[in-house]
């Protein structure tokens, strides 16, 4: 896998287990203070469209993920 495609696969995770545990309807409710966590994924989302430069990608690479479209 590549590391744009763990990026995306990493931050759809955050941001669906971030909305399960701040929604006060979800059965897995924590606190909402989790829906902070999702905005946080969403500016750096935005961010790296914008800058083109993703952290995480970033990281990814250093951890030996092969980099490439």
């Amino acid at each position: 896998m590549k590391s744009w495609q763990l990026v995306r696969l990493l931050a759809g995770t955050f941001i669906l287990l971030s909305l399960a545990l701040g929604s006060p309807s979800s059965p897995v409710f924590v606190s909402q203070w989790w829906l902070a966590f999702t905005a946080f994924v969403g500016v750096n989302l935005l961010q790296s469209a914008l800058t083109h430069w993703c952290l995480m990608e970033s990281i990814l690479r250093k951890l030996g993920v092969q980099p490439g479209c």
